[in-house]
């Protein structure tokens, strides 16, 4: 069995250099909207997944967090195929949790111009710490 000395100059060992990617590698290009036959009737769209995840731009250890997202169409409605191959693209992105909530209200208000959106991204537990970002187009004044 390894003494601690021992162990912790294998510990330092296993950090590896990790090909972590800047934004640009988000996917925006294949995000796609269709038109909203009903832009007059109140309506809210809600979408959500457990599987989005983008690493951390420090350790290069993946994030993995629960997104909400609930909007308002204006004329356009979010594909959802074309939405899950833009998520997929986070999957190699070193970005921190803050960022990739805006990035994503972001992208979406630019893609399909809503009346309003909110996003929630919630992160599993990492270093006993529980983190959830919540951002609103329009923002709201507080």
């Amino acid at each position: 069995m390894a003494k601690i000395p021992e162990l912790q100059e294998k510990y330092r060992a296993l950090d590896k250099e990790l090909n972590l990617q800047g934004e640009e590698a988000i996917d925006t290009q294949c995000l796609l909207a269709f038109e909203y036959e009903y832009p007059d009737q109140p309506s809210q769209v809600s979408m959500d997944t457990d599987e989005f995840t983008a690493l951390c731009p420090w350790t290069g250890l993946p994030d993995y967090g629960t997104l909400k997202i609930t909007y308002t169409p204006s004329d356009r409605v979010i594909e959802l195929k074309s939405f899950k191959y833009y998520l997929l693209s986070f999957r190699d992105v070193g970005i921190v949790q803050e960022h990739a909530a805006n990035r994503i209200i972001k992208d979406l208000v630019a893609l399909c111009q809503p009346k309003a959106m909110k996003i929630s991204l919630d992160y599993k537990v990492r270093g006993g710490i529980h983190t959830e970002v919540v951002v609103e187009y329009p923002a709201s004044s507080s």
